[in-house]
């Protein structure tokens, strides 16, 4: 059983567009680089992001309670550790992440973009070591079958754009659904070999259109009538680290 990676994503600030990437190098036991590694959260959250630990998603800023963070676009250079920020396509923001200035002048626009009322109530964080701002304590990288994307699309009669599931990898050339039979199982790609650990249960976050920022369509509700759950893509664990790129095949392996 293969599948053909279209799509390789990471998301350097928690709740913000993606990045696209042609090609990446993953650890074993690790995620892609930068993926997660930023988030605002309330100042009055407990993080000391010189003492960073993992805490759940509802501490942070994200498309479940901010749909409009979708209407910004972002782009991240790995190499000065900046962000840039669109807005109605104007550049907004050009800010280095790890600069403490930059970071109050960020968290100033986030405040007044997300109408928060007190400049200053809100901080942007970074994770650093084993901490990334992903919904799950051990680092994970997520994965997405887009024939389960076209089933949904042709069950409920509305297209739906697949970057709503704000996965790091999309495949196909497999039947619909057919990766929840892939949990406990091994897979290698470019000398990568993956463990799919679980399903990945759905939130709210998916309800937001990723173009306009818009909450459109109830989308875990309709997931749930239509095939009696609320699961979309699977997470997986990175045994043996490799590099990988948009084009390769992700094949089933034996189980070490």
């Amino acid at each position: 059983m293969s599948a053909k990676i279209i799509k390789i994503c990471r998301y350097p600030v928690k709740g913000l567009s993606p990045d696209f990437l042609s090609e990446v190098t993953i650890q074993a036991g690790g995620a892609i680089e930068n993926d997660r590694r930023f988030a605002l959260t309330l100042r009055s959250t407990l993080f000391d992001s010189n003492t960073p630990h993992w805490l759940p998603k509802t501490n942070f800023i994200a498309l479940m309670r901010n749909e409009t963070l979708a209407k910004l676009e972002t782009i991240f250079h790995d190499e000065t550790d900046t962000l840039k920020i669109f807005q109605d396509g104007k550049q907004v923001i050009n800010a280095k992440l790890i600069d403490k200035l930059d970071c109050i002048i960020l968290e100033n626009f986030f405040s007044n973009y997300l109408n928060c009322g007190i400049t200053g109530k809100l901080r942007f964080v970074e994770a650093k070591g084993e901490t990334i701002f992903t919904d799950k304590k051990k680092k994970l990288i997520s994965i997405i079958n887009l024939a389960s994307v076209r089933d949904i699309e042709k069950s409920i009669g509305k297209s739906i754009d697949p970057t709503r599931f704000r996965a790091n990898i999309y495949i196909d050339g497999l039947r619909p659904w057919s990766e929840f039979n892939w949990v406990d199982k091994m897979f290698s790609c470019g000398g990568m070999v993956i463990e799919i650990k679980k399903r990945i249960e759905r939130c709210s976050a998916i309800n937001v259109d990723p173009k306009t920022g818009v909450r459109d369509i109830n989308l875990v509700n309709l997931i749930q009538n239509n095939f009696g759950h609320i699961d979309m893509g699977v997470f997986a664990e990175v045994k043996k680290g490799g590099h990988i790129a948009v084009g390769n095949n992700l094949r089933q392996c034996p189980n070490i």
